[in-house]
């Protein structure tokens, strides 16, 4: 089996047309090695990819419009990607089929984050997504699913922003690539990763809090009621929450907060200002430097695309 990403010979950047006409294109390109994507803008023209490879990579699947249906061969089992959602999927080996049906105006983006290039980032720290995605491909696994999410507007921002770089520009292949860490940060930050080292206790208690802010985070309850909820006392709440999910109970709420301005942006009839209240934040100021402090980008930048 060959590999998927030592593809590269005289050039760091490397775009290969896979089709190319008046209905659109579908490309693949290399960023640098170990980054790969592969974009699909046609109409009404299916296509598809075989993969048979051993590589061990993380696969990011935003779909704009379309749908993308993956085949296992190798567990014999089927996942989509709808329009409108982004996949985050592990993969220690591959033998599978990326399946693109005839549909109007398809926009897929296909993202493979090979293994070594994971292995840069590592902290050491067994909370941390990048140290847990890069354990869970180095395990046998033809294909799992991770994460499964709407299209936010940032995603979309950072998508286009790494599909505008021209074949010209300076420093191509570390601009991409930096776009490309970009989005591992967002989506990676979406990762609820558990440590191992919680009781059954710590886990059943960190839970119940969390599925009671998932309900109500734009009025969530004060520390007190909601510790009373769950039939204990703010301390321990609060020293368990942060032991099982590594952030405070504030800034979780405020990560839930700002998750759900991420999607909101994609609304066409919605001001920026509309969008803070909806989520609970009474002034447009303080909510845009929120987001920015999250994100590096302001509301409004993401309103423009």
């Amino acid at each position: 089996m060959d590999s998927f990403f030592f593809n590269i010979t005289d050039t760091r950047y490397k775009i290969t047309r896979l089709t190319e006409g008046e209905r659109g294109h579908f490309k693949r390109v290399d960023i640098s090695n170990g980054i790969v994507f592969l974009e699909n803008k046609l109409s009404d023209c299916g296509q598809e990819v075989r993969l048979k490879n051993l590589d061990r990579m993380v696969m990011i699947v935003m779909v704009h419009r379309g749908v993308l249906q993956i085949d296992d061969h190798l567990a014999s089992r089927s996942v989509g990607v709808k329009e409108g959602e982004i996949g985050v999927f592990s993969s220690s080996r591959q033998d599978m089929t990326l399946s693109m049906p005839p549909c109007h105006n398809t926009d897929i983006f296909i993202l493979f984050i090979a293994d070594f290039f994971l292995k840069r980032y590592l902290s050491g720290a067994q909370n941390e997504p990048i140290d847990f995605l890069y354990h869970k491909i180095q395990q046998e696994v033809s294909l799992e699913k991770i994460n499964l999410l709407p299209v936010d507007a940032l995603s979309m921002y950072i998508v286009e922003r790494l599909l505008d770089i021209s074949s010209g520009e300076k420093m191509q292949s570390i601009r991409a690539e930096h776009r490309v860490v970009e989005f591992m940060i967002h989506h990676f930050s979406l990762l609820d990763i558990l440590v191992e080292d919680v009781t059954k206790e710590e886990k059943e208690l960190a839970f119940r809090a969390k599925a009671i802010l998932l309900k109500d985070f734009i009025l969530p309850p004060a520390i007190d009621t909601l510790a009373h909820l769950c039939a204990t006392n703010e301390s321990k709440l609060k020293k368990v929450f942060k032991k099982v999910y590594g952030t405070t109970l504030y800034r979780y709420v405020q990560k839930l907060r700002l998750e759900e301005a991420n999607f909101l942006l994609k609304e066409e009839n919605l001001t920026v200002g509309e969008i803070a209240k909806r989520v609970g934040y009474r002034h447009q100021g303080h909510f845009s430097k929120l987001f920015f402090s999250t994100y590096g980008v302001y509301p409004k930048e993401l309103m423009k695309h």
